[in-house]
């Protein structure tokens, strides 16, 4: 076989001792079954500093909002409600988020409901104080029908833009849209209609900002977008309104993998395998969006960037740091001499390196396929680790159960393949598209059933958001842990509060 194309994951401290453990890890599979999710609170905790310090060394003032959709976890929201007020807050896309977070310990003022909403949703959110992200201009004058009807206080809401127009130069002559349009929110070309919305509803809402958020990684579209919210501010200064704020969303990304050149070298292979030059290193010749048409690679490859030299709080400062083309300061600077707070929603990089999904090996077989000789079937399916569902690619950790016994029936596989092996992970489900990724994933060796492969950080929206009951497969159980001298400690995450240790000792 070639050099393996590995995609090894990126893993640092304490998310790394956790994997040394794997004793303990095994113990847990065995205690709770497969597939199961094992999450670090603590580590949340030390993302939201991460970024707190971004804002420090900007001189910014505001509020990091956990994007709560990112995982369903009572641990992490329970951690999070633990910070400090003003610097943490969660962000709520639906009513039963809302009242998970108001359960979890978080305050209604440190609560932002976005996203489309319905009645019920408003309402509550207007009852405990949450601020209101609005979606629409339909969606405000619901709201203020609710206050008055219901006799609620006033309530504080950021208008969320989108379609944004851009100067094309210092002196303003020329614009052009920006490339990446949202569906949520309003057009900012319709901003003066929205203002003369919020002023005939002035006795309902208070608007307390402007909002966006762009589905890209483009460093240039998010800061032209702030700094169009920086001059609509003014605007609505000039109009008599007093918003403090611009919320500018999230989108920071995560690092998966780990070596740049690993990833270079894999997505390299992937156009030549399309081509036909080398081996295909997917089920069934799956491109990722690329396709062979005459000998030429088309399309484009739908995939997360794997490799991110700066994501997170480090993408976060990169921002803040841009020069921006109108107004001739960076949107960090920007922020500060107009006394503009700054509040950001980061979901998948506030859970980075905060969790990992197990799964138990039952089966391995031969496939009859030199390219890729062996089926792998675990404990799980594709719904309990959707990273591929979110265009990530990322080997998982090979955790092994032991030596093998003397006579083991796989004994004679392992002799074959002792070395680095490709293999394709299937899942538990009776369907041929149940594949827990559709890559060939190189192993350091042919796991043996009963060894676990651990998929790591995939507390951000591949440990849960697309899982199910389907053909009655149990869901994965959640645990908490947390490392106590040379020993590791959990519960069941919906038993962790951070006031306690793991068994209810006080914290």
């Amino acid at each position: 076989m070639d050099v393996p194309l590995y995609l090894r994951p990126r893993v640092e401290p304490p998310l790394a001792s956790l994997l040394g453990a794997a004793p303990f890890l095994h113990s847990l599979v065995d205690a709770l079954g497969s597939p199961l999710n094992v999450l670090l609170p603590e580590s949340v905790a030390a993302n939201a500093e991460r970024f707190r310090a971004v804002y420090r060394r900007h001189h910014l003032a505001g509020r990091v909002y956990f994007a709560h959709k990112a995982n369903r976890s009572s641990a992490l929201v329970r951690r999070l409600a633990a910070e400090a007020p003003a610097a943490v807050g969660v962000d709520v896309a639906s009513l039963a988020e809302l009242r998970h977070a108001l359960s979890c310990g978080f305050t209604g003022d440190r609560v932002m409901a976005t996203g489309p909403k319905d009645p019920e949703f408003l309402w509550l959110a207007a009852r405990v104080g949450a601020t209101v992200n609005l979606d629409s201009i339909r969606e405000l004058e619901q709201l203020a029908d609710l206050v008055r009807k219901y006799g609620l206080s006033r309530v504080d809401v950021l208008a969320r833009l989108s379609g944004f127009e851009s100067a094309a130069g210092h002196g303003g002559a020329g614009t052009r849209m920006l490339s990446r349009r949202s569906r949520f929110g309003t057009p900012a070309g319709e901003v003066e209609e929205l203002l003369a919305a919020v002023e005939r509803h002035a006795d309902a809402v208070e608007l307390t900002g402007l909002a966006y958020h762009l589905d890209t990684t483009g460093l240039e579209e998010k800061g032209r977008a702030l700094e169009q919210c920086v001059l609509l501010m003014d605007r609505c200064r000039a109009r008599g309104l007093a918003p403090r704020a611009v919320d500018i969303g999230g989108g920071f990304g995560v690092g998966y993998v780990a070596d740049a050149e690993e990833w270079e070298r894999w997505t390299t292979a992937l156009s030549e395998a399309v081509l036909g030059g080398r081996p295909p290193l997917t089920w069934r010749g799956h491109g990722y969006g690329l396709r062979n048409e005459g000998g030429t690679v088309r399309g484009s490859v739908a995939l997360y960037p794997g490799h991110r030299p700066e994501a997170g709080p480090g993408y976060l400062d990169e921002l803040l740091s841009l020069p921006a083309p109108v107004l001739g300061r960076g949107p960090g600077a920007l922020l500060l001499e107009h006394l503009h707070d700054l509040h950001i929603e980061p979901g998948r990089s506030l859970v980075d390196q905060c969790g990992l999904s197990l799964a138990r090996v039952l089966d391995v077989r031969r496939t009859g396929e030199d390219s890729a000789p062996y089926l792998v079937r675990l404990g799980m399916n594709a719904g309990d680790v959707s990273l591929e569902e979110h265009g990530v690619l990322v080997d998982p950790v090979l955790l092994p159960r032991g030596e093998p016994e003397k006579g083991d029936k796989d004994d004679k596989i392992d002799k074959d393949d002792e070395g680095p092996v490709g293999v394709h992970l299937v899942g538990n489900l009776c369907l041929e598209a149940d594949l827990i990724t559709r890559r060939l994933v190189f192993l350091p060796r042919l796991p043996r059933a009963g060894d676990l492969l651990a998929f790591v950080n995939t507390a951000g929206y591949a440990m849960d958001f697309h899982a199910h009951h389907a053909q009655r497969q149990p869901l994965a159980r959640t645990v908490a842990v947390e490392k106590e001298g040379d020993f590791w400690r959990w519960c069941l995450d919906e038993d962790y509060w951070p006031i306690t240790h793991p068994g209810g000792t006080p914290a």
